[in-house]
């Protein structure tokens, strides 16, 4: 009951989120992963300046149409867009937070963190080849835990999703079989399983079916006390998913040579390392038709940039580090209004 009233009162807040904008409000749409902590900045940042964030949480597929559809001011996307893409719709890219994405369980008697598994296992659950979770290939990962005969539901997202994005992406990293069988896309055909909208909808259902497994990012289930599983890493250990391993996964990010910062941190090396990290983005147009809005938009982000990141780091996200920070509002001077004129000058411009 307490998780169906902490997505409860999530849903109020989202409500709130999504309320009618004011004339000053910033409004933005997209990927579910990052909106625990856009929900706590958008609370703080309103307090301090009194500008709300008008943001849908309607997954990263969502976001890229309403901002390619120009309906909101920015879009914000688990799955980076490639150079080609964001020149031919004319948009601008940067990482905005990290975190990780960790499989949940419902299973009787089983911790958080008790349980681990390895890709291939874990690609053969999603597929449908592995059944029930007594299976031999998990019991050997697990040699004293007590696994049920009890079949294995699989939930996943139904919608467009950078959460799918990244984990179908590191499940095909590890798994040929995945790969040739389902692939990588925000939203893809599983072979298995019932879909659930957004992080929120996942994490519901998983509480809510006996013997299920899906895929969430980490604020999710830590707020809501759900029982995550240990991944194996590139390096063959089980890292616990918490901040550390976040950041050891990000380290190897290479985000100044990367073209439009697109970079994706899954099966990343390193002992340290969580598999199955991410980075969410946010889409701007690089012309904009109104300078103020997009300048308040950008006044946002550095704000969260340079004041944001204990509130991130208390809902287990990365921040960006500061050298990527600079990188990114130094790329913020390709988008300008209709004079040509950057919108953007400077911190706090």
């Amino acid at each position: 009951m307490k998780f169906i009233h902490t997505i409860a009162a999530a849903s109020l807040m989202a409500a709130a989120i999504v309320a009618p904008a004011g004339a000053a409000d910033i409004s933005g749409a997209g990927a579910t992963f990052p909106y625990p902590v856009y929900a706590k900045w958008a609370d703080t940042y309103k307090k301090e300046t009194n500008v709300g964030l008008n943001y849908q949480s309607i997954g990263s597929g969502g976001g890229i149409k309403q901002i390619k559809a120009k309906t909101v001011t920015f879009g914000a996307t688990d799955a980076p867009l490639k150079g080609e893409e964001l020149t031919k719709d004319g948009l601008v890219q940067f990482p905005m937070v990290m975190g990780g994405i960790v499989p949940v369980v419902n299973l009787e008697g089983v911790k958080p963190g008790e349980l681990v598994i390895d890709g291939p296992t874990l690609a053969k659950m999603f597929l449908g080849d592995i059944k029930s979770w007594d299976d031999p290939a998990i019991a050997k990962l697990n040699p004293n835990a007590k696994l049920p005969k009890q079949a294995i539901a699989v939930v996943h997202r139904s919608d467009g999703s950078g959460t799918t994005f990244n984990f179908v992406y590191y499940l095909s990293d590890v798994s040929a079989d995945f790969k040739s069988k389902v692939g990588v896309n925000t939203s893809v055909q599983w072979p298995v399983g019932i879909g659930a909208k957004g992080n929120e909808g996942v994490a519901n259902m998983v509480a809510q079916t006996k013997g299920a497994i899906g895929y969430v990012e980490y604020a999710y289930a830590k707020r809501n006390r759900m029982t995550h599983v240990l991944v194996r890493n590139k390096d063959g250990q089980y890292p616990p998913a918490d901040d550390a391993s976040f950041h050891a996964a990000a380290a190897h990010a290479d985000w100044k040579n990367a073209a439009g910062f697109y970079q994706i941190l899954t099966d990343q090396p390193g002992k340290d390392s969580w598999p199955i990290t991410g980075a969410s983005f946010i889409l701007l147009h690089k012309q904009q038709p109104q300078p103020d809005r997009a300048k308040e938009v950008l006044r946002f982000f550095d704000w969260a940039f340079q004041s944001g990141g204990q509130l991130a780091e208390q809902l287990d996200y990365v921040p960006m580090p500061q050298s990527v920070v600079k990188s990114v509002e130094d790329s913020w001077k390709q988008v300008t209004g209709p004079d040509g004129k950057p919108v953007w000058n400077g911190q706090g411009s």
